[in-house]
C-alpha cells in the first residue's frame, strides 16, 4: 500500500505499503512518485492513515494498497482526511474483510464446528453471513424452499403512505405475536438461535423469537416487526439459523447457545485449507463529516470489500435501517470508483445528505440488503453493475434514496427481489439504465419506482423480462404517491405485462415510449389526475387494458396493437371501476406498428408502418446499461 502526496510545486511525498507480509516505507522525492525502502513500516491501514494525517495540511494525499487480504477492517475517515485518495496499486487486488478467519474446526458427524465468541462477549455484531473461499454460503433455512403460512390476521385498513399508514396504530402485541399452523413447528424449536422473516407486501421484518408457547402455537417476536404479521393479507414467514434448516452441504448456522459456528462442508472441502470468514462489522470504510466540517474530496478507488453483518432489527421499507460496507454522511465532492463489493449482509454503499458525490464503475453483488443507497444534492450514480441484491432482506433495492439534481445513469441492475431503482426527490434524471430480472419476491414495486418525485425525468431506460407475481403487482415504470410534473419518455418496456403504473400522481407526461408485451398488457392511473399520454407505441400479443382513463387529460397520437383485438378503457372512482368501454382512448390509432423483426427484437418500423405515418420515431434503447470504460 502506498501513500503519495502531491503539492502544487510537484514535490512528492510517498509512503509504500507492501501487502500483508511486507512493510510500508516513507520517503521524499520530486517530480514523480517514488517507492522507497526504509526503516518505517506501515503494515496496516491505521498506521498508513496516521502517516497521511501527519503530512502538512492542504496537501493532496494518496494511499496505494497492495494486493492481499486485510481482515477485521474498520476504517473511519473524517473531515481531517479531506483530499485523501485510497486506491489499489495498479494491477493488484486488495480485499478488506469485516471479520476474522475462523479456525479450529472439528468434526461433528456430517458437520464441522468452530468456536466463536458471542457478540456481547467479543467485538462487533453476531454473524448473519458466512464467507467460504470468498463466497457467501446459504444460512440454515426452514422450510428449505418456499414459505410457511401463519394464521395471524390484521384487518385494519391501510390508508396509503400519504394518508398516514394504518387507520389505527398497531399495538405492541400485534407487532410481536404470530400464531403458526398446527404441525408446522413443535417443541423442537430452540428460540435461542431462531430468527424469523415475516413477509409484508412491499417489505419484510426479520427479527428474533423471544418466546414459544407450543400449546397455543404462538411465537413472541423481538424486536417488534415493522408491520403486524398478517397485514395486507400476507401470511407468509420463514425461519432461519436453526439446525432443522440444515438440509444440504454448504449451509451453516450460528449456535448461540454453545457459542460456535456449525457448517456442512461441500464435497471436497477440507476445512484445514478453506478460508472461512465470520463477519462482525456492519461497516468497513466510513466517511463521516459534520454539518460544520463536511468530509470533502475523499476518493476510494479500485478496492474490494467483503464480509459484513447487520444488527437484528426490522429493516423497514427498502431495508433502509441497515448500513453499507462503505458508509457516508455529511460528505461532499467524494468519489467511489471501481469498487468491488460482494458477499455483504447489509448494503454495498449507504449514504444520505451527500453533495456532489459520485459512485461510478463499481461492481456490487451478493448483498443481503441493497446495492447503492446514495442520496442528496447533485449525487451521480453512473455506470455501475448491481446484481443479486435483497438475498436476506427482499425489500432491498438495487439503487435507492433520492434528493435533488441527481443523476442515475447507465447502470445495469438485475437479479433483484424488489425494485431495481427507487429514487425520488426533485429535478432528478434517471436515464439509460438496463434493468431485468427484478421484482422476484415482493410486490408493489417496479424496475424504476418513484415516490414523491417532482420535476424529474425517466428517459432512455430499458426494463425487460420480469413477471408480476400477484399482490399489488410489478410494473416497469411506476410513478407513485405525490409524483408530479415528471416526464417518462423514450423508454422501452419489453416482456413486462404492466409497463406503466401511476398512483396518486398528478400532471405527469408519458410520451415516446415503446411498450412490448407478450400476453395481456395493462396501463393504470388510479387516483391520478392531469396526465398527458402521447406518441407511445403499445404492442401486446394479448388484450390491452387501460385503468383510470379519466386521469388522462390529453391523449395524442398513440399507436396501439392487441393481438386479440381487444382494448378496454376503464374509468375509475378511487380504485373502483365506474365504466368500461371496448374502444381505444381518444386520438389513438389501432394498428400493427409493423416492426422490422419482432421475434429478434428489432423494433424499427418497416416502410409504410402506421408509426411512420404518425411521425413516430423508433425508440432505441440499445445504449441502455453500462457504457465502455
Amino acid at each position: 500500500m502506498t501513500i503519495r502526496t502531491h503539492n502544487l510545486n510537484s514535490t512528492v511525498r510517498t509512503l509504500v505499503l507492501a501487502g500483508m507480509v511486507g512493510t510500508f516505507f516513507f520517503g521524499a522525492a520530486t517530480a514523480k512518485d517514488i517507492y522507497m525502502g526504509g526503516k518505517s513500516p506501515y503494515p496496516t491501514m491505521m498506521s498508513a492513515l496516521a502517516a497521511a494525517r501527519s503530512l502538512p495540511a492542504g496537501e493532496t494525499r494518496r494511499i496505494l494498497v497492495h494486493g492481499g487480504a486485510y481482515y477485521d477492517t474498520q476504517v473511519q475517515l473524517t473531515a481531517a482526511d479531506s483530499g485523501l485518495t485510497i486506491e489499489n496499486v495498479p494491477g493488484e487486488t486488495p480485499v478488506f474483510y469485516g471479520g476474522d478467519l475462523v479456525t479450529g474446526w472439528e468434526t461433528e458427524g456430517k458437520f464441522q464446528v468452530a468456536r466463536i465468541l458471542e457478540a456481547s462477549a467479543g467485538k462487533g455484531l453476531a454473524p448473519r453471513l458466512l464467507l467460504v473461499n470468498g463466497e457467501s454460503r446459504p444460512r440454515a433455512r426452514f422450510p428449505a424452499t418456499n414459505t410457511l403460512t401463519h394464521e395471524t390476521r390484521f384487518s385494519v385498513p391501510w390508508m396509503s403512505t400519504t394518508g398516514g399508514g394504518w387507520q389505527r396504530r398497531p399495538t405492541h402485541e400485534e407487532l410481536t405475536t404470530l400464531q403458526y399452523r398446527a404441525g408446522d413447528l413443535g417443541d423442537w424449536l430452540v428460540t435461542t438461535n431462531v430468527e424469523i422473516t415475516v413477509f409484508h407486501m412491499w417489505d419484510e421484518s426479520c427479527v428474533g423469537v423471544a418466546g414459544h408457547d407450543s400449546a397455543r402455537r404462538v411465537l413472541t417476536l423481538a424486536p417488534a416487526t415493522g408491520h403486524p404479521p398478517g397485514a395486507f393479507g400476507v401470511q407468509k414467514y420463514v425461519l432461519w439459523n436453526i439446525k432443522e434448516g440444515m438440509t444440504g452441504p454448504g449451509q451453516w448456522y450460528h449456535d448461540r447457545a454453545r457459542q460456535r459456528l456449525v457448517y456442512w462442508p461441500r464435497p471436497g472441502e477440507d476445512m484445514r485449507r478453506v478460508a472461512v470468514v465470520a463477519p462482525s462489522r456492519a461497516v468497513l470504510f466510513s466517511i463521516r463529516g459534520t454539518r460544520q466540517q463536511p468530509a470533502r474530496g475523499i476518493t476510494l478507488r479500485g478496492l474490494t470489500f467483503s464480509a459484513t453483518t447487520v444488527p437484528l432489527v426490522a429493516g423497514g421499507f427498502a431495508a433502509a435501517k441497515f448500513d453499507g460496507a462503505v458508509s457516508l454522511s455529511q460528505a461532499e465532492d467524494c468519489v467511489l470508483e471501481r469498487l468491488t463489493i460482494k458477499g455483504v449482509a447489509g448494503h454495498g454503499i449507504n449514504g444520505d445528505g451527500l453533495r456532489n458525490v459520485r459512485v461510478e464503475n463499481c461492481d456490487i453483488s451478493d448483498c443481503g440488503a441493497g446495492g447503492v443507497y446514495a442520496g442528496g444534492t447533485k449525487v451521480v450514480i453512473r455506470n455501475n453493475h448491481i446484481s443479486k441484491v435483497g438475498r436476506s432482506y427482499p425489500s432491498a433495492v438495487g439503487i435507492f434514496r433520492g434528493g435533488s439534481e441527481c443523476l442515475v445513469s447507465h447502470n445495469e441492475v438485475h437479479d433483484c427481489t424488489y425494485s431495481a431503482i427507487n429514487f425520488g426527490g426533485r429535478s432528478n434524471i434517471i436515464e439509460g439504465n438496463l434493468i431485468y430480472d427484478c421484482m422476484k419476491v415482493l410486490h408493489d414495486g417496479a424496475a424504476i419506482y418513484m415516490f414523491g418525485a417532482k420535476n424529474s425525468v425517466l428517459r432512455g431506460n430499458l426494463a425487460r423480462d420480469f413477471k408480476d407475481h400477484g399482490g399489488y403487482g410489478a410494473s416497469a415504470y411506476y410513478l407513485d404517491e405525490q409524483c408530479s410534473d415528471c416526464v417518462v419518455e423514450g423508454n422501452v418496456s419489453l416482456r413486462v405485462s404492466w409497463p406503466s403504473h401511476n398512483h396518486m400522481a398528478t400532471n405527469n407526461i408519458i410520451r415516446d415510449n415503446l411498450f412490448v408485451v407478450e400476453g395481456d398488457a395493462k396501463i393504470t392511473f388510479p387516483r391520478s389526475t392531469g396526465y398527458i399520454f402521447a406518441r407511445n407505441v403499445l404492442y401486446a400479443t394479448g388484450k390491452i387494458r387501460f385503468e383510470g382513463t379519466n386521469a388522462v387529460a390529453t391523449w395524442t397520437d398513440n399507436l396501439l396493437y392487441s393481438g386479440k383485438g381487444q382494448i378496454e378503457c376503464v374509468t375509475q372512482n378511487r380504485y373502483s371501476a365506474v365504466k368500461t368501454v371496448t374502444n381505444a382512448p381518444p386520438n389513438s390509432v389501432v394498428a400493427d406498428p409493423e416492426f422490422v423483426n419482432f421475434a429478434r427484437g428489432d423494433f424499427r418500423y418497416r416502410p409504410g408502418s402506421p408509426a411512420l405515418k404518425l411521425s413516430l420515431r423508433p425508440v432505441d434503447a440499445s445504449s441502455a446499461g453500462r457504457l465502455p470504460k
